[in-house]
């Protein structure tokens, strides 16, 4: 339980699967409770590994940036304060033409001898700080999103794709990180959710709590979960995040 104001306090909150079921739209009554009861007692952000528009999908719209005081999309590549934008990184500035194309090229050819129940199209997405590689192609739908995801537990498809991105591209200076359902983020080093913490460490918090259901080690939450400036929480569902939340706000 936090005894601490809204401007000494701050939530930060991953998306899929931590306040909405991944790739769908928060729940109305989450929304409700983040604005109404959360807001007013802390700092809310967002931390997501998409880019703004599929954020903005998820979270009801793309008044997202003035509905949260920090809204960060791509890690915090892309970055929003009051519905302001804070700063912006490109993933093609930083590692080069050239350097993306061996990769990009190497990952659609390491895809393309996969053998999976289903595939569908837009298996490379280009974001400003970040790739998206989806063994089983973005453009699948919800049921098939899911039956991915099953498959990959069982078969380890994108835990086994990491282990050989990185025994490739050993020297590139990427990171290859598992998130959400059926994809894997690609970026530089340090460029992971950490890199929020930039914008938010300077405005004075005591207390920065993470919320997120990637925690443990090869997630897209890992890092700013074990981070010494955060304190984590690892979530199963909206609902324990939701659970949560009333415990530490007292509530």
């Amino acid at each position: 339980m936090s005894s601490l104001n809204r401007e000494e306090l701050i939530c930060l909150f991953d998306i899929d699967g931590t306040l909405t079921v991944p790739r769908q739209r928060i729940l109305p009554t989450t929304e409700e409770f983040l604005l109404t009861k959360v807001k007013p007692r802390a700092t809310i952000g967002l931390v997501g590994g998409s880019d703004l528009s599929k954020i903005a999908e998820q979270m009801g719209g793309e008044d997202v940036i003035t509905k949260f005081d920090y809204v960060f999309a791509e890690n915090g590549l892309v970055a929003f304060k009051n519905g302001q934008l804070l700063g912006k990184m490109s993933i093609r500035e930083h590692v080069g033409e050239e350097k993306l194309q061996t990769f990009i090229n190497y990952a659609l050819g390491y895809m393309s001898k996969l053998i999976l129940p289903i595939k569908r199209g837009n298996f490379i997405e280009f974001r400003d700080g970040l790739i998206n590689v989806c063994p089983v192609g973005r453009s699948c739908s919800q049921a098939e999103r899911d039956q991915f995801a099953a498959y990959d537990k069982e078969h380890l498809i994108r835990e086994n794709f990491v282990k050989d991105l990185k025994r490739q591209f050993p020297d590139l200076g990427l990171v290859f990180s598992i998130g959400g359902q059926i994809s894997i983020d690609v970026f530089p080093i340090g460029w992971d959710k950490t890199y929020s913490l930039n914008f938010v460490g300077k405005d004075g918090f005591k207390e920065i709590h993470f919320f997120g259901d990637k925690t443990a080690p090869g997630g897209n939450d890992h890092e700013i979960y074990e981070d010494s400036r955060t304190i984590g929480h690892t979530v199963l569902s909206p609902d324990d995040t939701i659970a949560q939340l009333k415990e530490l706000i007292n509530l």
